[in-house]
């Protein structure tokens, strides 16, 4: 589904983007569920053009994804832990089997390649500390060639959006 180490390539260049796009890209930051007819309507297009645009931003790479985003708690997922990794090993095959192991842990939603003292920064949801407990010690601690793991606990959130257009 994802390669290996995916991440952004911001040296790449940037799409062009007209301003029918990037208001397209608001109205979908804002509400993914949004019709083409509702879009249309609020960009003063046709549905023609609209959806056409639509599947070119996604074709090339724009729109990488539709998500619902739920609320953590009530789901049981209300404990949320920022984890710093480092490696032991720091070449292409450790770094890469690593990636898979983590792309395989459901509690790990985001996990960032950084720099600095650690390699990697995990988000992970659990239900309470006892889940996580159990994930941090018979998973993330049953993973090769971590060298330290640093656990960071969210205690609220002040702010957490998505859009990237304004």
């Amino acid at each position: 589904m994802q390669k290996e180490l995916q991440k952004e390539n911001p040296a790449s260049q940037p799409a062009p983007l007209d301003e029918k796009d990037r208001a397209i890209l608001r109205i979908l930051q804002t509400n993914a569920k949004a019709t083409v007819r509702e879009i249309a309507a609020g960009v003063h297009l046709s549905t023609t053009p609209v959806h056409e645009r639509i599947k070119r931003m996604e074709d090339e790479g724009i729109i990488v994804q539709y998500a619902t985003l739920l609320n953590h708690s009530m789901i049981k997922k209300g404990l949320m832990v920022i984890c710093y990794i480092s490696l032991k090993e720091h070449n292409k095959r450790s770094g890469a089997k690593f990636v898979r192991t983590i792309q395989e842990l459901p509690e790990v939603i985001e996990c960032f390649i950084i720099s600095g003292e650690f390699d990697f920064m995990l988000k992970v949801v659990a239900e309470n500390m006892d889940s996580y407990y159990d994930f941090h010690v018979n998973k993330l601690g049953q993973v090769e060639n971590i060298g330290q793991v640093q656990s960071t606990f969210v205690m609220g959130t002040v702010k957490q959006t998505q859009p990237l257009i304004s």
